[in-house]
């Protein structure tokens, strides 16, 4: 049976003081993590299936394709740590390549994690499996009970895009430490393409992230005891060619005000909640920040019309 531990600490004021900091700037923000409560998680696992939604397909096309290469490159019976493990899908198809000895996942979301942990135990028993609920965007200290040998740690889905380029350095350069000077990096990375393809896959037909974008206001309801309403919102995307990154924001429909004990924020019309950035990168861009946080033995694999790249890493 699979282990699961909370690493993450359960401080309602700290989650309070940085949503209230975030609310009170003087352009709203809240940080992309707030997406993924269990509905937030399930709307995403909807957004990965949509026609609009080209990283998931590619990417996994990618790993389909290179399978073979990507096994021999990073080697079999390593301690395979998944980072935003979600619903541990993307790992599992790669459990026959890489063979790991053990698989730690690793989510903020914690109940969503622990019930998909429990089925994917079900289908692999011989793999050790253990979760963790933590927000790795501030710490990577894993529990003892993880091998501290021959760690490979995985973040596909270009998760890496939702930090702005000085935090997303200071986290490779995290996962450099923890990993080890026999550890490695395997990642997912969105290329730079045209504003009209990426804005789509932000904003689908549909309305599906639209909808998991809206349902951050539920969970800061939850969080805050605040009194949001979704319908009083609408959800907004747009790339920004000087940034390279594809920005997520809650618009106000009209002018509102937004109530929770001790507090209450106005909104005129148009005003904006940001709720998360997706930087996009050139290969070159990429492999330098790679080597910045300590990173070599780079080999990359892109799909024919170079929209996305996985990469293997290694330490230095």
């Amino acid at each position: 049976m699979a282990e699961f531990i909370q690493q993450a600490q359960n401080d309602a004021a700290a989650v309070r003081a940085e949503l209230l900091a975030g609310l009170a700037a003087e352009r709203a923000r809240v940080s992309p993590k707030y997406l993924y409560d269990a509905l937030g998680s399930c709307l995403f696992e909807a957004i990965c299936a949509l026609p609009e939604y080209y990283p998931t397909r590619t990417e996994a096309a990618i790993f389909e394709r290179r399978a073979d290469e990507i096994g021999a490159c990073c080697g079999a019976g390593a301690t395979l740590i998944d980072l935003g493990a979600g619903n541990c899908a993307k790992a599992a198809r790669l459990f026959p390549v890489l063979r790991p000895s053990h698989y730690v996942a690793l989510d903020i979301s914690a109940d969503f994690l622990q019930e998909a942990l429990a089925r994917l135990q079900q289908r692999f028993p011989a793999i050790a499996m253990a979760g963790v609920g933590i927000d790795f965007s501030h710490s990577l200290e894993l529990p003892e009970t993880v091998p501290a040998a021959r760690r490979l740690f995985f973040y596909p889905g270009s998760s890496i895009g939702n930090f702005a380029p000085p935090q997303a350095l200071e986290f490779l350069r995290r996962v450099r430490r923890a990993a080890g000077d026999d550890g490695g990096l395997l990642i997912g990375v969105d290329l730079l393409k045209p504003a009209a393809l990426l804005e789509a896959a932000y904003d689908d037909a549909l309305g599906v992230t639209g909808a998991f974008n809206l349902n951050l206001l539920r969970h800061l309801n939850g969080l805050l005891d605040a009194d949001f309403d979704v319908r009083d919102w609408r959800h907004r995307a747009h790339f920004d060619v000087a940034e390279s990154r594809i920005e997520m924001h809650l618009e106000a429909r009209s002018d509102l005000i937004v109530r929770w004990p001790g507090g209450q924020r106005r909104f005129a019309e148009g005003e904006r909640i940001h709720t998360e950035n997706s930087y996009k990168y050139t290969p070159a861009g990429f492999a330098e920040l790679l080597r910045q946080a300590g990173f070599g033995a780079l080999r990359s694999w892109t799909d024919e019309r170079d929209w996305f790249m996985v990469c293997h890493a290694r330490g230095v």
